[in-house]
């Protein structure tokens, strides 16, 4: 086995950890810290990424007798790392989840009072709409017209060139 992959490996073992610890921190707390930790595993999870393509980079050009224990240790250390993907991901949404409900509690009352301003933006919705539509088909009248003429010059071409 190589040193860089040894390095490599020691590195990941290190951040997997810390990631781990981070996870369960992040899950028992709320708020901005909670931001904070996920934001911190989040880069952690970054760097654990690169460290892995190193890793599989050097099993790459590694002899193959060595090289299939040494996949089989890097698959176990995908699995771990998206392992660790999924713990990020529901601590985040469910965190995102509570953000997003306390948003639309707060803006249900504020749209209580402003509801007549919708009915507003839909009128002219309606009528901009209805202008895009003239307009489409004006579009549609001109382009036809234009076909038209065009047509009407070609035959009148091919009439007089076929007499003379």
């Amino acid at each position: 086995m190589s040193e860089a992959f040894e390095g490599y490996e020691r590195q990941y073992c290190e951040i997997s950890a810390s990631l781990s610890r981070k996870c369960t921190e992040a899950a028992s707390i709320d708020g901005e810290q909670k931001k904070q930790k996920v934001s911190e595993v989040k880069s952690g999870l970054e760097e654990a990424e690169t460290l892995i393509r190193k890793m599989d980079l050097e099993v790459r050009s590694m002899e193959s007798s060595v090289k299939a224990a040494l996949l089989a240790k890097l698959r176990e250390y995908k699995s771990d790392l998206n392992n660790l993907k999924s713990d990020v991901k529901r601590i985040s949404s469910s965190n995102a989840k509570n953000d997003t409900r306390q948003e639309l509690l707060e803006s249900g009352m504020a749209d209580a009072i402003d509801l007549h301003g919708v009915d507003d933006n839909v009128g002219k919705s309606k009528k901009i709409l209805a202008t895009i539509s003239k307009r489409m088909d004006r579009n549609k009248w001109i382009i036809g017209c234009l076909i038209v003429a065009l047509l009407l010059a070609i035959i009148l071409i091919i009439y007089f060139k076929l007499i003379y």
